[in-house]
């Protein structure tokens, strides 16, 4: 390991102050993970899903109505990097469309 890697015991969550200010002067404060805030990621929210066939798929046009797996009102998944991390609900802000995140889920938690 460098003198530049960050380990997670530099950092201390349970202190005071939320661990954001730094304990001594030789160790690493959060603003070092910078490099990673332009690490382009992949988010995905879906709201059901459907199976059909080929033939199915070549006679949809637009006004085509798509059955889906989910009901109305049933939460989202949210995906980042095709990894289910948490599940919200369908909102509108200002004449768009956006998701609000209404539970995260943790690794093992999963139970699409």
């Amino acid at each position: 390991m460098s003198d530049n890697d960050l380990k997670l015991d530099e950092f201390a969550p349970d202190e005071p102050g939320g661990g954001g200010e730094m304990l001594d002067a030789g160790e690493k404060a959060a603003t070092d993970l910078a490099p990673v805030f332009d690490v382009p990621v992949s988010i995905s929210a879906v709201l059901g899903r459907s199976n059909m066939s080929v033939a199915q798929l070549l006679q949809l046009s637009q006004g085509s109505i798509l059955e889906l797996d989910r009901k109305v009102g049933e939460a989202i998944d949210i995906y980042v990097n095709n990894r289910l991390v948490a599940r919200g609900e369908v909102v509108i802000v200002d004449d768009r469309l956006g998701v609000t995140m209404t539970e995260i889920i943790k690794d093992g938690d999963a139970s699409a």
